[in-house]
């Protein structure tokens, strides 16, 4: 059985920070890559920033230079920095796992964690 188990949303104002986390645990796979995606009310799912195993990154172009994501491969943990938030970033935040598991690759998500950013 896999969980992804996200932590770290909040309520904060504006030009404040935040730090998610979510953590994969279970057995019988190795992850590929994890990532962040948040839904706001009223808009589609869409991809924040990822990290491949290898430390490869990309981001969206609302979130460059303000965002930044990381992964500790030892615990299975991938964190997003969130610093300059600004209301239009308040949303669910999801987290992503891509998984290698019995030669597929299974993608998992986390139940989500709201980020709320007052003015």
């Amino acid at each position: 059985q896999v969980q992804v188990v996200e932590s770290g949303g909040g309520l904060v104002q504006a030009g404040e920070s935040l730090r998610l986390s979510c953590t994969v645990s279970g057995s019988g796979f190795s992850i590929y890559a994890m990532g962040w995606y948040r839904q706001a009310p009223g808009k589609q799912r869409e991809l924040v920033a990822f990290i491949t195993r290898g430390g490869s990154t990309n981001d969206a172009d609302s979130v460059r230079g303000r965002f930044s994501i990381s992964r500790d491969n030892a615990k299975n943990t991938v964190y997003l920095q969130m610093n300059s938030l600004k209301p239009e970033d308040t949303a669910v935040y999801y987290c992503n796992a891509n998984l290698l598991r019995s030669g597929s690759f299974v993608n998992y998500w986390g139940q989500g964690t709201r980020v709320t950013v007052s003015s």
